[in-house]
């Protein structure tokens, strides 16, 4: 019996420039060469499916289509870029993973944008954008994800596997260092979480990036404390190999009685917006210039945390409460949450 001819099987790569490579392994290639670049772009459709279009002249002696649609898994790598691990169902080869050089350059509530540069024939460079679809997440070691839809039902998880912090303004920072492949100088990158804090879940530190839906990171935490004039919270980030970073979180800001609201937070942040965090409460005379008041979720379940504040501080806006509680004497008054006073 004679030996089986192997048969071919197609590799994908994408070069520096973010152009598609094709070549193929096994039987003698018809390719005049080995590795063909394919001039064109990639592009993210619906569901975010990754295409490749390819400009026209091919090569001499490459037959490919019009554009070229590829199935796998979205992630990040250690250098930020976007990657693509192929699938191997209904694939003559597999293990292929496109890399594709990218600057993240935007994100929003549901969605991340990369930059990608490319090369044209007169080796001027351009630069075009690719957007995944999808929601923010914070993982078991509180760093920031992105879940990006698949076609078929799923996610794909893009980690960022740096660490965070909370600028002055009370927003979400991340950044990331990354070598730029004209000038090979490293240049730090940075990203800005639009949103506000929300500290009424137990165990938990929330970042709202859409205040009508549940698009935010919720943190684990320890017990926060409260105080009259701030907020402060501490987080671990697991970043991986066993390390670990702390970050304090402090919202600085004022408390406010609402006969129709509750207890209230009030937190600034860029622009002079102002963020209101409201309570229900249990509150109790815990001394003679000072009001304990055990704090609840708007469901009304408890937060686990509590806040003395002064009477000289409630004075503003809550005299009819003051007044309540010096009849009540020891007695619990409710506040919020569905109660009234």
């Amino acid at each position: 019996m004679g030996k089986r001819p192997d048969n071919p099987k197609i590799i994908y790569e994408v070069d520096p420039y973010n152009r598609l490579i094709i070549g193929k392994t096994g039987a003698k290639s018809r390719l005049p060469r080995f590795r063909q670049v394919i001039d064109g772009r990639f592009r993210a459709g619906k569901n975010n499916t990754l295409t490749y279009h390819i400009k026209s002249p091919t090569p001499q002696g490459v037959e490919v289509p019009y554009q070229i649609k590829f199935a796998g898994n979205w992630s990040l790598d250690k250098e930020h870029n976007l990657c693509l691990s192929l699938d191997k169902q209904g694939r003559e080869t597999f293990g292929d993973k496109l890399v594709l050089q990218s600057q993240i350059i935007d994100v929003s509530k549901n969605s991340v944008t990369f930059s990608l540069a490319a090369r044209k024939k007169d080796d001027l460079q351009s630069i075009y954008a690719l957007t995944l679809n999808g929601a923010w997440q914070a993982d078991k070691n509180n760093r920031l994800t992105f879940r990006a839809q698949r076609e078929k039902g799923g996610e794909d998880v893009l980690t960022f596997r740096g660490a965070w912090e909370a600028d002055k303004r009370n927003r979400i920072i991340y950044r990331y260092a990354k070598t730029d492949l004209l000038t090979k100088r490293k240049k730090v990158h940075e990203l800005d979480f639009k949103g506000f804090w929300d500290v009424r879940k137990k165990g938990r530190l929330s970042y709202v990036l859409d205040a009508r839906s549940d698009r935010n990171f919720d943190f684990k935490a320890g017990a926060g404390i409260f105080c009259e004039d701030y907020i402060k919270y501490e987080l671990s980030l697991g970043l991986g190999a066993g390390k670990k970073v702390k970050r304090n979180i402090t919202l600085g800001g004022k408390w406010k009685i609402r006969k129709n609201a509750g207890l209230e937070f009030a937190v600034e942040y860029a622009g002079r917006k102002v963020n209101v965090i409201s309570f229900g409460a249990e509150a109790k005379v815990s001394s003679r210039d000072k009001i304990t008041f055990s704090l609840k979720d708007e469901k009304g379940k408890d937060t686990g945390a509590e806040v003395r504040l002064s009477r000289k501080l409630l004075k503003e806006g809550g005299e009819a409460f003051l007044r309540l509680m010096d009849s009540k004497k020891e007695r619990a008054v409710f506040i919020g949450a569905g109660f009234r006073w």
